[in-house]
């Protein structure tokens, strides 16, 4: 039986794209990119861990369409988000002689997603590019919008450029291959959406994030497209974060520092440093009296049965001065202060710079084990 398929476009005037969302768009990717191709050529960037899953299907897939495409394998994980990998990817393309007109396509996660898009953004003044996504965190959040860029030592997504793909494929059957704990990272991202301005989503979720975790097709569809929805509307009222688009950070500032404290590797993925932030900035503003306490309860309960993470490991030291530190480098940092989204209730989140010292100490204070 073919599934079907869900489209959702992003609307950015000449530069607008689709996302199409079915299970199965790897072995179409050819036909479907050909005529948005400037050129019969395509460089393809993945990594060791989906490489030996979809690599071939989607060159065999090239080749039907009459694309020449050649590709690079990189290391999997977060590490692979820096300037020593975006050159060798830099040199990689050079070496290849691709020219303006080829297509770069990022097969992967965020982290290719992010890194294929920055080398398509600074090579030769900006050259096009696709996003394929294979994890469930990038087919609702990362590919989508034009966000690229790169970690550094001193912070995550410092460096970058905002620079938009020319198609989405999110195939659904991806999702298939990761283990359960790769797709509850994702689904982090998922419930974002709902806390942020959804409420009748996150019930939705409520009911159906078990079926969606284990593999029900139309549920998934239907969460990547309310997702996508979502930040397609936000996007093209506020491509480049001026304003509301920040929104779509709830529960980053407190995840980046998560990350940056734990090094950006396996021991805290990407979605459960979310996880646990975004149940940071519900108890934040339980704290400063601008949300319910039982709409935080709800969240982390939702959270917890499902087996993502609302509280720290106790596996290393943990301290709000620490944490405080961390998010003084995000790159939402304003004259000195951090914005942070707070939320006035599950469904109502918004945007602040004024969260007083003290109540943002006391809460990570309450989340820490020392205090």
């Amino acid at each position: 039986m073919t599934c079907e398929e869900t489209r959702v476009a992003v609307d950015l005037g000449e530069r607008s794209y689709d996302i199409r969302i079915q299970a199965g768009l790897i072995d179409r990717a050819g036909s479907l990119l050909r005529p948005l191709m400037r050129s019969p050529r395509a460089f393809i960037l993945t990594d060791d861990n989906v490489a030996p899953l979809y690599l071939d299907r989607l060159t065999r897939s090239a080749t039907e369409a009459g694309i020449a495409a050649q590709s690079l394998v990189l290391p999997h994980g977060e590490g692979t988000k820096d300037f020593a990998h975006l050159e060798q990817v830099i040199d990689a393309l050079l070496a290849a002689r691709v020219e303006r007109s080829t297509l770069l396509i990022a097969l992967g996660g965020g982290v290719i997603g992010d890194l294929a898009g920055f080398a398509a953004a600074i090579l030769q003044r900006g050259i096009d590019f696709a996003q394929i996504p294979t994890t469930l965190l990038a087919q609702v959040d990362s590919s989508v919008g034009g966000k690229t860029g790169i970690n550094t030592a001193r912070g995550k997504n410092l460096v970058g450029a905002f620079h938009q793909p020319r198609l989405v494929l999110a195939d659904t059957q991806t999702l298939d291959s990761l283990p359960r704990r790769e797709v509850l990272a994702g689904y982090a991202e998922v419930v974002k959406y709902g806390v942020i301005d959804d409420p009748a989503f996150f019930e939705w979720l409520e009911g159906n994030a078990e079926a969606l975790i284990k593999g029900d097709d139309a549920a998934r569809r239907h969460a990547i497209a309310q997702c996508c929805r979502a930040k397609a509307r936000i996007v093209a009222a506020d491509e480049r974060e001026g304003g509301q688009r920040a929104l779509l950070n709830l529960g980053h500032t407190f995840g980046h520092a998560l990350e940056a404290e734990t090094g950006y590797g396996d021991e805290m993925l990407h979605g459960e440093a979310v996880a646990i932030g975004t149940v940071m900035a519900m108890r934040l503003s339980v704290r400063m009296g601008l949300a319910p306490a039982a709409d935080a309860d709800r969240l982390e309960r939702h959270l917890v049965g499902l087996g993502l993470p609302v509280r720290l490991p106790g596996n290393r030291v943990w301290t709000a001065d620490r944490l405080i530190h961390h998010m003084a480098g995000d790159k939402k940092v304003k004259d000195g202060r951090v914005t942070f989204v707070l939320a006035r209730g599950i469904g109502a989140s918004f945007l602040t710079p004024d969260v007083p010292l003290d109540a943002l100490a006391a809460m990570l204070s309450d989340f820490t084990n020392t205090g």
